[in-house]
Order: structure tokens, then C-alpha cells, then sequence
């Protein structure tokens, strides 16, 4: 699966699923998981791509972010428009459509389980579970298929990362090669310290505001502050090699944990129609990464890792969309343009665009 860049959380996470439905189905058990330490995982995971973006590293990716943010809302309206025409082509509620589009696509399952019950509270029957079920097969199509369209571009176009040698200095930083423990402890109170204020002060802006906003948000938000109030102090504090670790162990716990929790009798009960919806999803947004992302974003490496992570997030969450860059990376090289860009645009700056277009594709259709 290495040779595909298909992340091994996704793997893992798929194969424990595949067995727990195998068994569900047999009647021979029925496994529940426990899954309260999750949102903890991507908390953290979340904090430490603060706490590795400073302000430079913010102008850099100007432009791009902008650019990818237009993308993102193009792409919310064009899922609705997927959704409700096809739901129009097999004589559903146009509503049912749309809950197969941008609400569970990059709503992802929050939305659908949100707006499904907005919806059934309404009279559409069945559209939460729809819902559900819909973000759940975008979940799993967005981190399979990540990995080997990017790959697809990088083999075609021969492209090359731009910081290697920056990428050398962040993980040979440390004496040997090697994470020192009292550095490693420092790194982690800072993590926790972010996690904390940010999550106080989200909770403080979602009862002010009436908006919520989710923890990992503001946790991320605080440590970009922090990273940058440091390294007007003293820039040796932060130790990348130690936060990277650390980030890169919360996403594979995390990820495997969500793909765990599938429940893959749900998906195999999808109507006909519902299948082919989101199998035209899954190819809308393949081919307008390659011909039209791509190409706006610059034609270069850093094009081709964000068009990685446009496919994870825009058919299922963002760290999904981590981990599609993270397996590439891994095997091409760095890109901190895209580990900057993403996770901003996919976390927070996405909804500015998607909830009006929901919300007025409910208003029209209802």
C-alpha cells in the first residue's frame, strides 16, 4: 500500500473494520469501540501544526491559501449541484441529494449527523443515516485515493520537493540525530499549555458568538501565537523534530481510531442511487484536482501534496487529509506550504464558504 501513498491508518484502521463487520454479520460478535480519547488525539495532532507555523511560513503561503479557499467553496457548491441533480435523475428528494454532497462530503460526519437531523426534523425521512452512511464511504474513498492521484501527478510531471535542505535542518537539529528528553518534556508542556488556552478561549468565542467553533481550532490558533511569541525570544525552544513526532503519532492514533469505528454494514445497506452519487462525487473531485487545482495552485510539488490533501478533506475530514500529505511526504519530501495551507483552510476558513451554500440549498429545496 506504501507504493500507492495510502496512509496506514487507513490500512489498518479499514482492515479492523472489515473484520468487525465479517463477525457482526456471522452473529458471531458484536464489537463496540470506545472511542473518548479521539477528539484528545486530534487536539493535539491539530496543536502542533501550530506550533510549527510561524508568521514567515504564514506569508509564504498567501496566494496559495487564497486560491485554495476559493477552490474549497467552488467545490462545496459543485457537490450540491452533484447531489440534487443526480437525486433529481433517480426521482429522490432533491434534499436526499444534497446530503450526499457537500454536507457529508466536506461537512464530513459532523454535518451529516447536524444537518441530517435538521433535515428529518423537517419531514425527510432518512436523512440522517443517508447522511452518516455517505460521509462515511467519502471518508474511506478520500484517503485511498489521495496518495495515488498525487503520486500520479509527481511521476508524470517529475516533480521535486523544494526544502530539502530545510527539511535537513529542522530534523538534524538536535545532537546525533537523536530527541533529547528535556527537550522532548518542553515540547510536550507547550502542546498541553495551547490545548488548554485554546480550547478555554474557543468555548469563550462559541458562548459569545453563538458560532461554534471546534477545539482544535483554537488550540491551533493559540499555538501559532505562541510560536511565534517564542521565537522572538528564544527561537532554540521549540525543537521541530520532537513536535513533528509527537504530531505524527496523535494523526496515526486518531485516524485509526475514526476508520475503526466504520461501521461497514451501514455502507453495504446504501441504496443504488446513494452509491452511484457519491461515486460521481469521488470522480468529480479526482479530476478537478489533477486539471484545474493543480494548475492554479502553481503546476510545482507543493501544488501536487495540497491537491493530496484537497481530496482527503473534501470527501471526508482534514485529518484525513493529513495523512493523505503525510504518506506522501514521506516518501517525496517536505512541504510546509501545504502542511500550512491545508490544515487552515480545511479546519475553519472551509465553513465560511459551505454552511450559506447548505443552508441556502435547504432553503430552496425544502
Amino acid at each position: 500500500m506504501r507504493q500507492f501513498c495510502i496512509p496506514a491508518p487507513v490500512v489498518g484502521g479499514l482492515l479492523f473494520a472489515a473484520v468487525a463487520t465479517i463477525l457482526k454479520s456471522l452473529g458471531l460478535l458484536n464489537i463496540t469501540l470506545d472511542t473518548s480519547l479521539q477528539s484528545l488525539f486530534m487536539l493535539t495532532f491539530f496543536t502542533t501544526i501550530g506550533l510549527g507555523a510561524s508568521f514567515q511560513l504564514i506569508r509564504l503561503g498567501g496566494k496559495l491559501l487564497v486560491i485554495y479557499w476559493l477552490a474549497c467553496g467552488f467545490l462545496a457548491l459543485a457537490q450540491n449541484r452533484i447531489g440534487v441533480s443526480m437525486a433529481y435523475l433517480f426521482d429522490l428528494h432533491p434534499l436526499i441529494g444534497m446530503m450526499a454532497g457537500a454536507v457529508s462530503m466536506e461537512g464530513g460526519h459532523g454535518a451529516a449527523t447536524a444537518f441530517g437531523q435538521t433535515l428529518e426534523d423537517l419531514g425527510i425521512q432518512s436523512a440522517l443515516s443517508i447522511g452518516v452512511a455517505a460521509a462515511t464511504f467519502g471518508l474511506v474513498a478520500g484517503g485511498l485515493i489521495g496518495g495515488p492521484t498525487v503520486k500520479y501527478l509527481i511521476s508524470k510531471y517529475n516533480l521535486k520537493p523544494t526544502e530539502v535542505e530545510d527539511h535537513k535542518v529542522v530534523t538534524e537539529e538536535a545532537p546525533g540525530n537523536s530527541i533529547q528528553t528535556d527537550s522532548f518534556f518542553i515540547q510536550i508542556l507547550l502542546i498541553t499549555l495551547c490545548m488548554a488556552i485554546g480550547t478555554y478561549l474557543g468555548g469563550l468565542f462559541s458562548t459569545a458568538t453563538g458560532f461554534v467553533l471546534p477545539g482544535y481550532v483554537g488550540a491551533m490558533f493559540v499555538a501559532v501565537i505562541v510560536r511565534n511569541i517564542i521565537d522572538r525570544i528564544n527561537p532554540n525552544i521549540i525543537e521541530m523534530k520532537g513536535i513533528s513526532l509527537i504530531g505524527d503519532v496523535t494523526l496515526g492514533i486518531f485516524l485509526s481510531m475514526a476508520l475503526m469505528s466504520i461501521k461497514l454494514w451501514e455502507v453495504a445497506g446504501l441504496a443504488l442511487p446513494l452509491l452511484v452519487i457519491v461515486f460521481v462525487q469521488v470522480v468529480f473531485i479526482v479530476l478537478f484536482g489533477i486539471f484545474v487545482l493543480f494548475r492554479l495552485l502553481g503546476k510545482d510539488y507543493d501544488a501536487a501534496i495540497m491537491v493530496a490533501g484537497f481530496t482527503g478533506h473534501g470527501l471526508g475530514a482534514t485529518p484525513n487529509a493529513m495523512a493523505n500529505m503525510a504518506a506522501v511526504t514521506e516518501r517525496f519530501g517536505p512541504s510546509r506550504k501545504a502542511f500550512l495551507v491545508v490544515p487552515i483552510v480545511g479546519a475553519f476558513l472551509i465553513d465560511v464558504f459551505a454552511m450559506p451554500i447548505i443552508i441556502t440549498t435547504i432553503n430552496l429545496f425544502h
